[in-house]
């Protein structure tokens, strides 16, 4: 095919007329209009703090539901809290995969006991399982707690029993839970901040 310049300019022109009318939606088919709504546009947003390490990052989950009294909303979103002054809106690739550990089939809801001989778990109230541990930390403090040491001096002990607590929580409640493990003379007592 020979064409000259000025030819070549008008084809393309019309060439790119007609794809970009295509693009905006102006076709010789009939289209349907319709608005696209935000995912975000009818959920509830609710702060918290990121389960897994010690930084304690803050991040807003995104519940869809009707808030209905006995309903449970879903969460279809979490992301970084822009206003939280620890992460200021970014997450690490465990944070920002917390939609997938919501909502895992593996995900631990509920407690559960083994009993001793027992070969798999059963789920109990939470009622249940606060009373046995309470039952369990007061009959192994009974039994092994140490007034004295063995140059008779006074030392109020309790080494048998240790508690593990998560950072993600406030100063406040962190203070409270050492207080009341020291309270009991737990010295077996750890903090994944360090507390």
């Amino acid at each position: 095919m020979d064409m000259n310049r000025r030819q070549f300019f008008r084809i393309s022109a019309a060439g790119l007329a007609g794809s970009s009318l295509a693009v905006l939606g102006f076709s010789p088919t009939a289209v349907l209009a319709e608005t696209r709504h935000f995912k975000l546009e009818r959920t509830t947003e609710t702060r918290n703090t990121c389960p897994y390490c010690a930084v304690g990052c803050g991040v807003i989950m995104y519940g869809l539901g009707d808030r209905a009294k006995n309903v449970t909303a879903s969460i279809i979103h979490i992301e970084g809290d822009p206003d939280h002054p620890v992460n200021r809106g970014t997450l690490c690739p465990k944070g920002a995969g917390l939609l997938d550990f919501v909502h895992s089939p593996n995900r631990l809801k509920y407690p559960e006991v083994r009993e001793p001989g027992a070969n798999e778990w059963k789920r109990v109230s939470w009622d249940d399982a606060l009373s046995r541990i309470a039952k369990l930390m007061k009959a192994d403090r009974d039994a092994n707690f140490v007034t004295h040491n063995a140059d008779g001096k006074t030392v109020n002990r309790w080494l048998t029993t240790g508690m593990l607590c998560a950072s993600a929580s406030s100063n406040e409640t962190a203070y409270l839970t050492h207080r009341t493990m020291r309270s009991m003379g737990m010295l077996v007592f750890d903090n994944q901040a360090r507390v």
